[in-house]
């Protein structure tokens, strides 16, 4: 086996499992524990991983990119398919709720012929025109102050805004899911207190992310994840993730 081939398959067993041991890779390669080490140096240095006395665990990237316009164009086929999966959940007569998401507002450019008459609340201005089109989609827009970076309203008066509704299900985006230290975040300050609102007013909550930003974190937590129900993804996630998810009775759609 060459080296590169090695470290990938170091990589997924890290992805699955959270941690590998020295010895253990040594004897599944049969190679030296000093050539496993050399390969848990080189990941290191790429920035993969974390060594640890006897091995090693999968470094977690801290993301920092609040620009919506960016992420938009970015992983297009797996939020297809995230997009797929949101509209199987949505209900004849649902009030549902689209926070700023570069994942949500894919899921609005897909739903063009959606024939089923729903109520939209969304504080994403590109979401709601997407739906502008769609005669059985009821909109509702929420003021707020406007954030250029990210496309939408937030802070006060948008939290305010709110709370007066009764939300049948909310789809919102996620920067990072930590199951080890258990909290959901993202990339912008603004939003922390406008997803915090939408997950109060909302019957069933969702957290719609490519399956990568389980190995993410934002730079602002926004709950935990005993505060969500489901989680949608693009495939289906390592066992550990799942298991992870299924003590705080999150389930995960894929």
């Amino acid at each position: 086996m060459f080296m590169e081939e090695r470290l990938e398959d170091i990589l997924e067993m890290l992805k699955r499992d959270g941690k590998v041991r020295v010895k253990d890779l040594s004897e599944k390669f049969n190679v030296s524990e000093g050539m496993i080490r050399k390969d848990l140096s080189k990941l290191e240095q790429h920035g993969n991983i974390k060594r640890t006395y006897g091995g090693a665990i999968l470094e977690r990237k801290i993301i920092h990119n609040d620009n919506t316009t960016s992420r938009i164009i970015s992983n297009i086929e797996e939020k297809e398919k995230i997009a797929r999966l949101v509209m199987d959940e949505i209900e004849e007569n649902d009030v549902i709720f689209m926070d700023i998401s570069s994942t949500n507002y894919t899921v609005a450019t897909m739903m063009t012929g959606f024939t089923k008459n729903i109520t939209l609340i969304t504080n994403m201005n590109r979401i709601a025109m997407a739906f502008d089109s769609i005669p059985n989609v009821d909109i509702i827009q929420l003021g707020g102050m406007y954030n250029k970076k990210t496309g939408g309203t937030v802070g006060a008066f948008t939290v305010n805004e709110i709370k007066k509704f009764k939300i049948d299900k909310a789809f919102i985006g996620a920067g990072g899911i930590n199951i080890e230290d258990n909290f959901v975040s993202n990339f912008n300050l603004d939003e922390v207190s406008t997803k915090e609102a939408i997950i109060k007013a909302s019957k069933k909550r969702y957290l719609i992310t490519i399956n990568e930003k389980f190995y993410n974190d934002g730079s602002y937590k926004f709950c935990e994840l005993g505060d969500v129900d489901y989680i949608i993804t693009d495939k289906k996630p390592e066992e550990n993730i799942i298991d992870g998810l299924s003590k705080y009775n999150v389930k995960v759609i894929y």
